[in-house]
């Protein structure tokens, strides 16, 4: 049988109702139908799938409740026009029950877990908020652990997560809407954002994005991301994703959007700009100097696991000269016994490194951490003794790995590990002018994005001095008043006057106990 049309309804027959689902359904062992009596009298039915819904609920708020009369109403006869009314308002014990007679929305509601009760003779069926998934308990997100901050992440289910933002974000003015994408999967998704601060133009445009989204399965956030981002075809992110309700929060107050996918634990953010992938939630919660400085040190290993291996290869192969006497002649004697030219030398030994990586992680996690130590020194060993490479070769691109490890977002690591290679490439034929042209066409490429029409490269490129307090450092809070100007916030104004001046007041004055003391006394 098709699937039902939206003006499709039920039949006030019970028996017709049951084989209308069950040809819409099809045949399976976990559909369980239940047939009992209302209030003894009247022939019903209750239909649901045994292993996605609560049977002490089922059991204790809609079956008993629907056998037996209330109390006021016992002695007196109950007609059927009057059931409709009687069960909805005074039997059923469950708050999230409503009467539907649209097939399409039952059939819908059975597959997320809800419970379906019809009465032989009404038009109008029951339909309960019954659903129970196994759920994993809320636990430090693994991809983004931290030392000083919140230990909570999200999970899978959706409602979990809302509420987790909800707990942190304790206002009336978040907004939380949800649509259904995936004409198979059915998959909820929920667009948050802050009412008073996030512009309404970037709120519509993320629905427009997600209303043109005609695909049949919506499987996890990954999925979406795809379908909305501004341009397909570059390595480089568009969209952050993050398991942290924290770092959502303080997105949401700046004006972003969130987005979150039912059945996924990682959170979609839109806008996005590349300073963003360098910066975790530990940043802020410890003192501005220590954090800026950690951070301009991410920043350099960033940059290193980009260029390092090239600007090797083009030194070694075309301007020796660069380096220091005594160390270019401790390099020429590592490299004496290696057959190959040195760009042949790093590819081999980045793309057994990319494998050894891919490797640790698809193996169970007993066996990935041991190939790991393998990997790294045995192997590494065996190829610097074996003629295959040099140790300096060895040590770049261990360097370079390391770097690479220090970016926090894996998306972007994952980036700038493919756009090595064809650095390395143009190193080894045109030396330094390669590796600069290769930097100019991703700087070029970079000035080129947008997410969701905020450049990239913002706020170094168009430039704003109230954001790049921001970028390369970590300025103290009170510097950063106004929220980011490219995101046109509602409210721009994040720190008023009174906040600013008891932070910039000196700390321990008003409480000084010889100042205190001398005002006793006077």
């Amino acid at each position: 049988m098709s699937f039902p049309t939206e003006t499709d309804t039920i039949s006030a027959n019970l028996e017709e109702t049951i084989n209308i689902i069950r040809s819409l359904i099809g045949e399976n062992d976990d559909l369980a139908v239940r047939r009992f009596n209302v209030f003894g009298k009247y022939s019903a039915a209750m239909i649901y799938y045994q292993n996605m819904v609560d049977q002490t609920i089922i059991n204790t708020d809609v079956l008993k409740p629907f056998m037996y009369l209330p109390s006021y109403l016992e002695g007196r006869s109950i007609e059927l026009h009057e059931m409709k009314d009687i069960l909805i308002g005074s039997s059923l014990y469950h708050s999230e029950g409503r009467l539907e007679n649209k097939l399409a929305v039952i059939v819908d509601s059975l597959q997320r877990g809800e419970t379906f009760v019809a009465v032989d003779g009404l038009e109008d069926a029951f339909l309960v908020g019954t659903r129970n998934i196994e759920k994993r308990a809320i636990d430090q997100p693994a991809t983004e652990q931290v030392i000083r901050g919140s230990r909570d992440g999200f999970i899978e289910l959706l409602g979990t997560n809302i509420a987790l933002i909800r707990y942190r974000l304790q206002t009336p003015d978040l907004r939380v809407k949800t649509m259904t994408i995936g004409s198979r999967t059915k998959s909820k998704i929920a667009v948050c954002y802050m009412e008073g601060i996030c512009n309404p133009d970037l709120v519509q445009e993320v629905h427009k994005r997600l209303s043109s989204i005609g695909d049949d399965a919506i499987l996890d956030s990954g999925y979406l991301e795809q379908y909305i981002e501004d341009n397909h075809f570059t390595p480089f992110p568009q969209v952050q994703y993050t398991e942290r309700p924290d770092k959502v929060v303080a997105n949401l107050l700046e004006g972003r959007v969130a987005l979150l996918v039912d059945g996924s634990p990682l959170v979609l953010i839109v806008p996005v700009v590349f300073s963003q992938f360098y910066q975790t939630v530990e940043d802020y919660t410890e003192r501005f100097l220590l954090m800026s400085a950690i951070r301009l040190a991410r920043l350099i290993a960033l940059i290193f696991s980009l260029i390092f291996p090239s600007l090797y290869v083009a030194i070694i192969s075309f301007n020796p000269e660069l380096i220091p006497t005594e160390f270019a002649v401790a390099v020429a004697g590592g490299r004496a016994g290696v057959p190959f030219p040195a760009i042949v030398e790093v590819l081999l030994i980045e793309i057994s490194m990319e494998v050894l990586r891919e490797a640790t992680i698809r193996l169970p996690q007993q066996v990935g951490g041991a190939l790991s130590i393998v990997g790294v020194l045995v192997i590494g060993q065996a190829a610097v003794a074996a003629g295959f490479s040099s140790p300096i070769t060895v040590v770049i691109v261990a360097l370079t790995t390391i770097g690479s490890f220090a970016t926090p977002a894996y998306n972007v690591a994952l980036a700038l590990r493919l756009l090595r290679f064809p650095l390395i490439i143009l190193a080894g034929i045109f030396g330094l002018y390669g590796v600069m042209i290769g930097l100019i066409f991703i700087a070029n490429h970079l000035l080129s994005l947008k997410s969701f029409g905020v450049p990239y490269l913002s706020p170094l490129v168009p430039g704003n001095f109230q954001g790049m307090k921001d970028m390369i450092i970590r300025g103290p809070i009170w510097w950063m008043k106004r929220r980011p100007p490219l995101l046109f916030p509602l409210d721009n104004i994040r720190l008023g006057g009174k906040a600013k001046e008891a932070l910039q007041s000196p700390p321990g004055d008003a409480l000084d106990p010889m100042e205190q003391l001398e005002k006793k006394e006077r």
